[in-house]
């Protein structure tokens, strides 16, 4: 799930702290970090990549980002509930067995997470597989039928996300594995977490990916000052 990464209309939070150009700069390493994590699941799970981006008109600049075996699919509404109903829809119509949502701001995002929630999908039954994110969001949603009712009446943006899109499985009699915690970062507390895991600080998080496009980044900013 990504938008092209532009000064001031992405990671606004975050912009707050570091300046637009920079929140931005940020945000495409974010992206290519997340979509290498992506691309390094194991070939045996028949996986396959795709860029869920908005707004129109940003395939070129997604291009550059992406790895060029990703596919592009564009998913414009101003309810980000109808846009993650309408992506798992259009994932599944195109014939995979399972889809997974993956937030593009976690740079860290351990693979095993990522083949986890595949294995749990390809369980016999149905489910939901949910990701928490420390701010009572979730980084990764994962499902085998286009669910409406967990997008339903969910208060986006808030630190209940998590909790109510659990709640709306349990509305509908679906189960819901849950896994371990992770985070996104969307302003300076979390972009200090990423900061203490990169640099191998004592940390809650633990495990995490290479991160090789955002370490390159602090690498380049540290070496210019």
């Amino acid at each position: 799930m990504c938008k092209a990464p532009r000064p001031g209309r992405t990671k606004t939070r975050l912009a707050a702290t570091i300046g637009r150009e920079a929140a931005a700069a940020l945000s495409a390493c974010f992206l290519k970090d997340v979509a290498a994590a992506i691309g390094a699941m194991p070939k045996y799970l028949g996986r396959h990549g795709y860029g869920v981006y908005a707004p129109a008109g940003a395939e070129k600049e997604l291009r550059q980002l992406l790895p060029p075996e990703f596919d592009l699919l564009l998913q414009v509404d101003c309810e980000f509930g109808n846009v993650l109903h309408s992506a798992t829809r259009d994932l599944l119509t195109l014939g995979h067995d399972c889809v997974i949502l993956v937030n593009s701001d976690s740079p860290t995002l351990p693979t095993t997470l990522l083949v986890d929630a595949v294995e749990a999908l390809r369980a016999p039954g149905d489910r939901m597989v949910l990701g928490p994110a420390i701010d009572g969001g979730y980084y990764l949603v994962g499902l085998k039928h286009a669910h409406r009712h967990l997008f339903t009446g969910i208060p986006w943006s808030t630190n209940a996300v998590a909790q109510r899109t659990l709640d709306r499985s349990v509305e509908i009699g679906l189960e819901a594995v849950v896994l371990p915690e992770w985070y996104d970062i969307d302003d300076a507390e979390t972009l200090a977490i990423l900061r203490d895991e990169l640099a191998a600080r004592p940390t809650r998080f633990t495990g995490g990916g290479s991160a090789v496009s955002t370490r390159a980044y602090f690498s380049a900013v540290a070496a210019a000052q």
